[in-house]
């Protein structure tokens, strides 16, 4: 049974997987490559701990024993050592998987299985850079990772059975709903949701109507819980524009990002994390650009 748990990457989908396998009995080391970057994470899933406290979802001793089940590290060589599972959620850039999985492959005990948080990528491609491609497989955790209830688990070529059965052992023990799918570029989530998202781009470029118009429509017309332009700002529209790059790459020209889309990631906004996207966020509130 997976009890040693690594999660690769400390953004926003790293420190968010790390917090809630703790909070839910694994021992969980955090990893990245700088100390300030773990020190963010640090910072902000203790104000998460905090309000979970205010709002009764934890007592203050179970958030003690949640961080006492979770520590931060710069070095993955000695951190995976002793690791049953590690998931990697670093940037979706092919060339820092294959180094981290590289390592992994080298560093990790031969039971160890290794997931990718990928939204997008091929787990057939990345399971490549390891001698055990049966034994990596995609299991795609969604932002807020504290609140949203599903992991979208994809096989890869080469995944075995057992591989998949520990993953959705482990989601679970997280308390999460799990969906098996075959790979393919986008998998499920990721393709609807970057078509609504890269539309509501080019319905913005167009003129249609404002961000809070097309976000409200959305919202109350199709029952989603958030608008597209909200929860670009959300991920991130460089992660948005990446991924629609790779889409359009692999599936076609439905995938072509707007260019308002690239517009706004070549000017910086990128959204929540750089103060302002879509939305400006610099005084903690939703304004329109």
């Amino acid at each position: 049974m997976v009890q040693q748990l690594v999660v690769v990457g400390s953004g926003v989908m790293g420190r968010g997987i790390a917090y809630v396998a703790a909070a839910n009995g694994f021992e969980v080391t955090l990893v990245d490559i700088e100390q300030h970057l773990l020190a963010s994470a640090q910072h902000e899933l203790e104000a998460i701990a905090d309000k979970a406290i205010i709002r009764g979802k934890l007592t203050a001793e179970e958030v003690d024993h949640l961080f006492n089940r979770l520590s931060y590290s710069t070095d993955l060589v000695g951190t995976v050592g002793q690791a049953d599972l590690v998931i990697e959620a670093v940037p979706e850039r092919l060339d820092i998987k294959r180094t981290v999985f590289e390592t992994l492959d080298q560093q990790a005990p031969a039971h160890c299985v290794f997931a990718t948080n990928t939204s997008t990528m091929s787990p057939t491609e990345i399971a490549s850079f390891t001698k055990r491609p049966e034994r990596v497989m995609a299991m795609h955790f969604f932002n807020p990772v504290h609140r949203m209830p599903l992991v979208e688990l994809a096989r890869g070529l080469e995944t075995s059975e057992e591989t998949v059965s520990i993953c959705e052992d482990v989601a679970r023990r997280m308390g999460k709903e799990t969906v098996v799918i075959q790979e393919f570029p986008g998998f499920v989530t990721s393709r609807i949701s970057a078509l609504v998202g890269n539309e509501a781009f080019y319905m913005l470029q167009e003129g249609l109507g404002t961000p809070e118009e097309i976000d409200k429509a959305i919202k109350l017309g199709l029952n989603y819980p958030m608008g597209p332009f909200e929860l670009g700002d959300l991920v991130g529209l460089d992660t948005r524009l990446n991924n629609l790059r790779y889409l359009h790459e692999k599936l076609g020209e439905k995938y072509r990002p707007a260019p308002l889309l690239e517009q706004y990631v070549k000017a910086g906004r990128l959204g929540r994390k750089s103060g302002r996207g879509v939305y400006d966020y610099s005084d903690s509130g939703v304004k329109t650009p």
